[in-house]
């Protein structure tokens, strides 16, 4: 994109906020996880990353060790569009087993961890991970006994905006 996906207008609202609103059909609280100078402008709660730059598994690890629930939603901010039929099945696998987390797959058997539910005990084997130099999401889980899967359409219902051409493709349906 060329600047930070959080602020990108999808419709009038900052990325991160349309993604913001989207989990508050289902979450008591939203936060942001970054560096709060960038992000308190958008006006809610902000997180910093213990391991800032890391990447995503960075920002899992902060979500978890700031989190007072034992269940959280973790969604990319460049995941507008969040669909409430996939986060009822993630919530409904919770229910049926309690796992560590819960991920969407895919039928190519690609998984999705930047919009799944994790159980805050995965904290400290996420935590280890980052400081064993561990830095993709699906790496650091495989150190979790109980990792849950609820297969969904290789097309995804989790349009990911990574490019102008993915922005202008979302916003036009």
């Amino acid at each position: 994109m060329g600047h930070d996906k959080a602020f990108v207008q999808v419709n009038g609202r900052p990325m991160a906020l349309r993604v913001a609103d989207g989990m508050g059909e289902f979450c008591r609280s939203v936060a942001l996880v970054g560096d709060p100078n960038t992000y308190l402008p958008l006006g809610l709660p902000v997180v910093a990353d213990s391991f800032a730059g890391e990447g995503p598994l960075a920002g899992i690890e902060a979500a978890l060790g700031f989190s007072d629930v034992d269940w959280n939603l973790i969604v990319a901010c460049d995941m507008p569009g969040l669909n409430k039929e996939l986060i009822d099945q993630l919530v409904a696998a919770v229910h049926e087993d309690d796992g560590d987390c819960v991920l969407p797959q895919y039928e190519d058997g690609k998984v999705e961890p930047l919009c799944a539910l994790y159980h805050r005990r995965c904290h400290p084997a996420i935590l280890e991970a980052l400081k064993e130099g561990v830095r993709k999401v699906t790496d650091a889980l495989q150190k979790l006994p109980a990792v849950r899967y609820v297969r969904v359409p290789l097309r995804s219902p989790l349009p990911n905006v990574n490019t102008p051409e993915d922005l202008l493709k979302y916003t036009n349906g």
